[in-house]
């Protein structure tokens, strides 16, 4: 395709830098310009180029977002890569405007914007896949305390919105809830006869199948993004999407259209009174987490450098040999049972009861 003068494109790999650099996500470029996210995703991989009033639209958005990374005022920069804009959350927005310039962040700041921005929308997905609003919550603010104890290499993380999504998600679906007493017992159902019945067909899909149909059809991630997220290859992702359409459609057959899907699961997350807790909050409670496994870790570490020391200190440090099993001793006369006294027995007996019991005699033995 012959490109026009007029409106000269940077390379595939600078739109996307740029992009990345303004904390726009393809669903973002692709909303304001009107084409889908896969065309913006073959722009920036280089197998498509735009042309006509898209290619003039789409310079001048580059263009708008290649000015603050090359003026001369230092405070104008991009913003932090962990205040970087996620995947549309339920409910998906038709377009999104572009974020303002903010100055460096620091990193309390950094994981507070990211909190506001992700942790309304992943309390709603979580309670969809697991239909309880307390475990939804809880495993939203674990996510996140566990981004804010690993901060640095969350935010370093090209999608710390998708990190901390994953970790929700296999936090949320973990099987070792049943056995909490806390969640032994069912939730109250929403109040909408369509929404439980919608609820219900999502909690009999498998877990899998259940993630992978809320990522596709609730946050709107393309197949190869699910597939990656859920640790599955594209065609079983694509398995599994279409099992758990057809089982959602059997259970409530007017969702068999995927679009009809995609709004119902948006009006069941939003109709839900699912509030999180604020991100200073989280982020104490992480703090003292961290703290009570370090000094844990320091405590158990003193108690095996004590059990090692006083083993050294009460080892032997020589060989002794063991102590040889006990044997009968074979030989040993019987001893002869009690007869008659002699003569000479009977004399002593009777001298010895003769003698005093007590004073200065003595009885010496004489020579015979």
């Amino acid at each position: 395709m012959t490109q026009s003068t007029t409106s000269p494109l940077p390379p595939p790999k600078e739109r996307r830098r740029l992009r990345e650099a303004g904390s726009l996500t393809q669903t973002q470029v692709a909303a304001r310009l009107g084409v889908r996210r896969a065309t913006v995703r073959a722009w920036e991989r280089g197998k498509s180029a735009p042309g006509g009033p898209q290619r003039d639209a789409y310079a001048r958005l580059l263009a708008a977002l290649a000015q603050p990374a090359e003026g001369q005022e230092p405070a104008q920069a991009a913003p932090a890569p962990p205040a970087r804009s996620s995947p549309p959350a339920l409910p998906s927005p038709p377009a999104v405007p572009s974020p303002p310039v903010l100055p460096s962040l620091t990193a309390d700041q950094a994981f507070d914007a990211l909190y506001a921005f992700c942790a309304p929308a992943l309390v709603r997905q979580s309670y969809l896949l697991t239909g309880r609003r307390e475990l939804a919550r809880e495993a939203v603010e674990r996510a996140f305390q566990l981004a804010w104890q690993r901060w640095p290499e969350v935010a370093r993380d090209r999608d710390p919105a998708g990190w901390v999504r994953a970790t929700a998600y296999e936090y949320a679906l973990s099987p070792w809830h049943r056995f909490r007493p806390r969640y032994r017992s069912p939730e109250p159902p929403p109040a909408d006869p369509a929404d439980r019945a919608l609820l219900s067909a999502l909690l009999t899909l498998p877990p899998s199948y259940r993630r992978t149909l809320v990522l596709y059809d609730g946050v709107g991630l393309d197949l190869p993004e699910t597939a990656a997220e859920t640790e599955a290859s594209t065609p079983a992702a694509a398995g599994r999407l279409t099992r758990a359409r057809q089982v959602v459609a059997a259970r409530v057959p007017e969702l068999a259209d995927p679009a009809a899907l995609h709004r119902r699961l948006a009006e069941l997350a939003s109709t839900e009174r699912l509030r999180s807790a604020q991100p200073t909050a989280v982020r104490t409670v992480g703090e003292r987490r961290n703290v009570f496994w370090t000094r844990a870790a320091i405590a158990f570490t003193v108690t095996i450098i004590g059990a090692t020391t006083l083993t050294l200190r009460t080892a032997p440090t020589h060989y002794e040999p063991p102590i040889a099993p006990a044997q009968a001793v074979r030989g040993v006369p019987v001893p002869p049972a009690m007869g008659p006294l002699s003569s000479a027995e009977v004399a002593l007996r009777a001298k010895l009861r003769g003698e005093a019991g007590s004073g200065p005699e003595r009885v010496f033995p004489t020579a015979r």
